[in-house]
């Protein structure tokens, strides 16, 4: 690396695939110092050419060099964002012990390994992207909903209202803070034209028309007193709600493009993994059994002859024993009287264990042939229900949080043997198997009937085609179901959503990066939501005495992005009060919380502005001058 890319407080981003990539493009986009880190084997022409037309450097090596060679010693921040999980507790149990002040941001989906790597590293930043993307796809299956949150102890509720009548937003809305206006408006007040159809963060004397669809940020009893408001989404029927009430909405599923039926090791892993424990249990008890008996014929029983048996004679006379068949050709008659009463209990308990055996088995078989056939008509028979096409991690997050919303959810999924099918049978879902591109079943879970359907494959071809066939059989109903996909590429995403007209297409990765970002930049994302193909966020900054906010007026920041409120330091008791909504020549002090909420690159470029040279800014400290608390 040169002088240059060594210099100090750069941040490291370990991973350049998905949320890596993405990460560390916005890091790029903030201005910051990135260096990329990735295994030797990882390293990909398309993305180290991407990487060189950003200015990013990258080091490929095993996990210890290539972070010294990346210079984690002047670095402020290591974002560790692998493609497996291992690698990630590696780098970052190596970061904390080559670098113990440096600021460290983990993705992690493993619950216990997350608190446990927590505990270690003595971060909270351990991330999983699957719980951070999955509320965006249920948020856009269930419709514009109410989006609670708590700012500086406070709750604070961020919706979409529909404009009753024309008028500015200081006359429709009083104190509520506008974030964005959805529609067709007639400009603003000093005379310029109207614009894009989303306005983001405009001023209080923003015009709108009757019909706007306006999402506004105020505490529950700021919105109370505009309850004669009608709300966007689903207490109002209209656009992606009709035909949904009372049953709510679809969300995405992942599906993998392979056809064809499993073959005898996918159906014995299918079976060992649904076996629940009786099952297991006696199995095991029955081969000891067997093992037992093997060895006492094999040493105590003594042929005509007086010879002993052979391990292959004892294990046949064992299996003969345990299934009572006894052909003649050996008897315990001349044995021992104690051998005599061991093969008593040996066929006793060996009789008694097989039919408890195959009881169980045949149980499982028959009941997943009934669940099967039961669970395809259920779902046929299903009217305003979620379609989830595919099971993966965001998948099955996705199916909870549609359940807990009291959703009815059919889940289809290719992979019989799914780690997370036992996590969506065990909420009653109903779970059908096949492939989701194939109209016939997509048919047979009554897709022209449902919700609100989501395709959340991590195969950007498969869930095009899946969402291309929910299309044409959705047919006049296409404009009023929400139909959620997933595609990697933001800027794919984009152009998906106008060519086909798909309105909510989601990258997890682009939904997941702003987290990671601001965790390495000393913002501390609080939420994150859509409007409505332009992701927000909901985010904290706390003001360092002699950094670009302190002192700054609230009107001299970004017109796109919305302070919402601030928490002030009044005593040394540690008390505070927090400003709700702040006026637009109040001003920023050392030692305040401002929670500001806006697209995630703006609220990057506040920090860009507070810290005006970023590098410099965190030199030999490890952090940013905007902390998190």
């Amino acid at each position: 690396m040169s002088p240059e890319q060594r210099r100090s407080g750069h941040v490291l981003v370990c991973g350049i695939g998905g949320v890596g990539l993405r990460t560390i493009e916005q890091l790029h986009a903030a201005g910051a110092a990135v260096v990329a880190v990735a295994d030797a084997g990882d390293g990909d022409p398309v993305t180290e050419r991407l990487l060189r037309n950003w200015g990013v450097p990258i080091v490929l090596g095993r996990p210890k060099e290539a972070l010294v060679a990346a210079g984690i010693a002047g670095a402020a921040a290591v974002v560790c964002v692998p493609g497996e999980e291992l690698v990630a507790i590696q780098i970052a149990l190596l970061a904390r012990q080559l670098r113990p002040d440096v600021r460290l941001v983990v993705q992690m989906s493993n619950p216990a390994v997350a608190h446990a790597l927590a505990e270690v590293t003595g971060e909270r930043s351990v991330l999983d992207v699957a719980a951070l993307a999955a509320p965006s796809v249920v948020e856009a299956c269930l419709g514009a909903r109410p989006h609670r949150i708590v700012l500086a102890g406070h709750d604070f509720i961020a919706t979409q209202l529909h404009a009753h009548r024309d008028g500015t937003l200081r006359e429709l809305y009083g104190p509520l803070a506008p974030v964005a206006v959805d529609g067709q408006v007639d400009g603003r007040v000093d005379g310029q034209a109207a614009g894009t159809a989303t306005e983001i963060c405009p001023g209080r004397d923003y015009r709108v028309r009757a019909g706007d669809r306006v999402t506004v940020i105020g505490t529950p009893e700021q919105l109370a007193a505009h309850a004669g408001e009608p709300l966007a989404g689903a207490e109002e029927p209209g656009r992606h709600m009709a035909g949904a009430r009372g049953a709510g909405a679809a969300r995405a599923v992942a599906l993998e493009a392979t056809g064809g039926r499993p073959g005898l090791i996918a159906l014995t892993r299918s079976l060992v993994g649904e076996a629940d424990r009786p099952l297991r249990g006696t199995l095991l008890v029955l081969l000891a059994l067997f093992v037992v008996s093997v060895v006492v014929l094999r040493l105590a029983y003594r042929k005509p002859d007086g010879g002993p048996m052979t391990v292959l004679d004892a294990a046949y006379f064992t299996v003969e024993t345990i299934g009572t068949i006894g052909y003649g050709d050996f008897s315990f008659a001349d044995q021992a009287p104690w051998l005599r009463v061991f093969a008593i209990v040996l066929m006793l308990l060996g009789v008694l264990l097989a039919a408890i055996w195959f009881a169980l088995l045949t149980e499982l078989l028959v009941s997943r042939r009934i669940e099967r056939s039961f669970g395809q008509r259920r779902a046929g028979s299903m009217k305003g229900h979620v379609v989830v096409v595919g099971l993966g991690a965001i998948g099955v997050r996705v199916v909870e949080g549609l359940h807990a919303a009291g959703r009815r959810v059919v889940v289809v999924e290719r992979d019989e043997a799914n780690r997370y099918l036992p996590r969506a049978r065990a909420l009653g879902v109903s779970v059908v198997a096949g492939d989701g591109t194939d109209a016939a079943l997509l048919n047979t879970v009554n897709v022209p009937s449902a919700a609100a359907v989501a395709v959340l494959t991590s195969n950007d071809m498969v869930n095009i085609e899946t969402g291309l066939a929910v299309r044409s059989l959705l047919g006049p109903r296409w404009a009023d179901v929400p139909v959620v996909l997933r595609v990697f590429d933001r800027e794919l995403a984009d152009v998906i959503g106008d060519a086909f007209g798909f309105e909510f297409v989601r990258s997890t990765a682009a939904l997941a990066a702003p987290w990671f970002v601001g965790a390495a930049l000393g913002l501390r994302v609080l939420g994150t939501f859509y409007v409505g193909r332009i992701p927000f966020v909901i985010g904290k900054i706390t003001v360092v005495a002699g950094s670009g906010l302190d002192g700054l007026a609230m009107g001299e920041l970004s017109a796109r992005t919305r302070v919402v409120a601030i928490s002030r330091a009044t005593g040394a008791g540690g008390t505070s009060e927090v400003e709700h909504p702040p006026r637009s020549d109040s001003r920023f002090s050392a030692g305040d919380d401002a929670y500001l909420v806006g697209p995630y690159e703006e609220l990057l470029a506040v920090l860009r502005r507070d810290a005006l040279d970023p590098t410099a800014a965190w030199a030999g400290t490890g952090k940013p001058r905007t902390q998190p608390d």
